[in-house]
């Protein structure tokens, strides 16, 4: 499979095994090339994304902050960035190619608006901690409203949701039904924290389709989830219809067609299986995507924003990662060099 466009990985610590050493940053995989270049070494890199209008535009969201390739990953360099903190996601404006948004750890929203050079940290989103895990909360995805650009949505881990209608200057806390469906025995969940309603506070990714702007799809510990008025109300999409596993780590909405969506569903944080599902009516129903065998997690889905026929997931654990540039026809193992932690995020483009 000799692809004509590059895909990027983001790695980081092992989770739980902080005394096992690794290989960590940014790992290239230039078009053509059947080899991983090591690019970023010495951060831990949560988020990769590559500018969806300019693919020469790459960011990387580090333990140091924000660094930023503007020639397709060859090089990556620190952006003009303000602290030195875990940047876990990132959100390019949909009609502002130049003004870019990150999501950071502990909870932070930082803005740029010369395409990712400077950026500045917005007002404190003032969320209150509902959770107390052995790690701070992050923001794990944003997603903006198509027909409304102010008004963005962002998943956290382990806080649940917050909105935004002004770009960022200020927050609404939007989690209060999630709690309330974390009363039902089935979505109860606690591992590490004092409370049971962690399992539905572990927000791990969130999007909006064009084909339904005003439903927002939530992926969290206990499956998908999804609310129609602006996150005052959550109903489960019960995908366990339709899957066996259940632990929502990802959900895209495919670039080229909104009524495709793609979700990364494992059994859990750690876990030895998974795998990637495909609804094509817009979150409705939902079937198996991928044919391979991962053993870890499946972490990140990927997908180009201009073909529609290259996905590629990456899973945990071992540097598995697979893809498919016929629509799902044929899958090719891509795995990354022996000595990578954990992959956390990957990207095409």
């Amino acid at each position: 499979m000799a692809s004509t466009s590059n895909l990027y990985a983001g790695i980081a610590g092992y989770v739980g095994r902080p005394d096992q050493r690794g290989l960590v940053g940014v790992f290239v995989r230039e078009a053509g090339s059947e080899a991983w270049e090591h690019k970023i070494r010495d951060h831990e890199t949560f988020a990769v994304n590559v500018h969806p209008t300019d693919p020469n535009v790459v960011f990387a969201g580090t333990s140091d902050g924000v660094y930023r390739s503007t020639d397709r990953g060859k090089t990556f360099r620190r952006a003009n960035f303000p602290d030195k903190t875990q940047i876990w996601s990132f959100l390019v404006d949909a009609g502002n190619p130049k003004l870019i948004f990150a999501g950071a750890s502990p909870i932070a929203i930082y803005r740029s608006e010369d395409c990712g050079e400077t950026w500045r940290k917005m007002p404190d989103p003032g969320m209150p901690d509902r959770a107390v895990m052995p790690f701070a909360c992050r923001v794990m995805r944003m997603a903006q409203h198509p027909k409304q650009p102010g008004t963005i949505f962002a998943a956290l881990e382990v806080n649940g949701v917050m909105r935004t209608t002004d770009g960022g200057e200020s927050w609404t806390d939007v989690s209060k039904d999630l709690i309330r469906l974390a009363q039902l025995p089935h979505l109860k969940s606690k591992i590490v924290s004092d409370t049971y309603n962690e399992g539905m506070l572990d927000g791990h990714a969130i999007a909006i389709s064009p084909a339904e702007p005003d439903k927002v799809i939530l992926a969290v510990r206990m499956g998908l989830f999804e609310t129609t008025d602006g996150g005052n109300t959550w109903q489960d999409m019960e995908v366990g219809r339709f899957s066996p596993t259940t632990y929502g780590r990802d959900i895209k909405v495919s670039p080229t067609d909104g009524k495709t969506l793609y979700s990364a569903l494992s059994v859990a944080a750690a876990s030895k299986d998974g795998g990637v599902y495909r609804s094509t009516d817009k979150g409705a129903t939902w079937k198996r995507f991928d044919k391979v065998q991962v053993h870890g997690t499946v972490m990140s889905v990927a997908l180009h924003d201009r073909d529609p026929n290259k996905v590629y997931l990456g899973a945990r654990y071992e540097g598995e990662v697979y893809g498919t540039e016929d629509g799902g026809g044929s899958w090719q193992s891509m795995p990354l060099p022996a000595g990578v932690k954990d992959i956390y995020s990957l990207a095409v483009g």
